[in-house]
């Protein structure tokens, strides 16, 4: 067994412990207790979004590595390679989380984001290789922390609150940078290095690009309906 399955199987029994406390660490508010499920997946998420490390380890590190721009493939800082196999573990719970929960037709979409990350990030904690690419993809998680928010938000029912328009404003401001700018880079940086990657991990590095692209636009559209174009 890899290490890093190890990683993955602690993170996982980890998080799903944590969502089991979550209703006595965080109670929820009597607007939201109709669905105290979705209540402490929201909190569950957002405690993997503020993992210190994953924020230390993104930013951070690509100043202090600045070869790490460069090789994607086999540089990564310390403690990168255990960090993506954290989040395969959260991701592998959520999903769980969901199938048990969640009708299919409501969770469809996370179900098949969840899928392509844990496939991509279960590449790179199995090959020990493109761990740094995995790392650039947690960017993302910056702008994790202010959705989930505003979920948590809209579930307290505070909508018409300062604290929610603030977040709104912080929410899309955090998505184009770290999500579609993030996601942008990421794809430019397949197609340069094409021919530096062996065809079977381009292709799944093509095909998630593909897919997460465009999700991603779609719910920055109804990020931006909803808060600020009604």
């Amino acid at each position: 067994f890899s290490p890093g399955l190890l990683v993955v199987a602690g993170s996982f029994a980890a998080f799903r412990l944590l969502n089991r406390g979550l209703e006595r660490l965080v109670p929820p508010p009597p607007s939201a207790r109709r669905n105290r499920w979705k209540w402490r997946n929201i909190w569950t998420s957002l405690a993997h979004s503020a993992l210190p490390d994953t924020h230390n380890l993104s930013p951070r590190r690509f100043y202090l590595h600045p070869e790490l721009s460069k090789d994607l493939v086999g540089t990564h800082p310390p403690g990168a390679h255990s960090l993506v196999a954290v989040s395969v573990g959260y991701f592998l719970e959520d999903f769980v989380d969901m199938l048990c929960n969640q009708k299919l037709h409501q969770s469809w979409e996370l179900l098949f984001h969840h899928s392509v990350v844990i496939v991509c990030f279960g590449i790179a904690v199995l090959l020990h290789q493109y761990v740094g690419f995995a790392l650039v993809a947690l960017l993302v998680e910056i702008n994790s922390i202010f959705l989930h928010l505003r979920q948590i938000l809209l579930m307290a029912n505070l909508v018409h609150t300062t604290c929610y328009r603030l977040n709104s404003v912080v929410n899309l401001g955090t998505y184009v940078v770290f999500r579609i700018a993030t996601l942008a880079w990421m794809t430019r940086w397949l197609f340069l290095n094409r021919q530096n990657v062996p065809p079977a991990t381009y292709a799944v590095g093509t095909v998630g690009m593909a897919i997460m692209t465009p999700m991603n636009i779609i719910l920055f559209y109804r990020l931006l309906r909803s808060d600020f174009l009604k």
